[in-house]
């Protein structure tokens, strides 16, 4: 099954065989208050991002490891992932 990128979010790019985007808040508690309801969902989907956080910048990728490769899963989470940025 091929994963549909039309659907994605505008933040997001599909580079390297991976999803990524990069967010930016207005100081570190923002971003980690971010952080924090994106592992909430995460959880939930039982599908977790890669990420890197420094101050106010957070760094994603995702990727379904098991599979190598982006799929669906990987899709639902980025947009759920924009949702909480909204």
């Amino acid at each position: 099954m091929s994963v549909d990128f039309d659907d994605l979010p505008n933040d997001w790019v599909y580079d390297d065989e991976c999803l990524k985007a990069t967010f930016i808040f207005s100081d570190f508690k923002e971003a980690f208050g971010f952080m924090t309801k994106v592992a909430f969902e995460a959880e939930i989907l039982g599908h977790h991002p890669d990420w890197s956080n420094s101050y106010n910048k957070v760094n994603m990728s995702l990727k379904t490891h098991d599979k190598g490769k982006v799929t669906e899963l990987d899709v639902k989470l980025a947009k759920k992932i924009s949702l909480i940025t909204k």
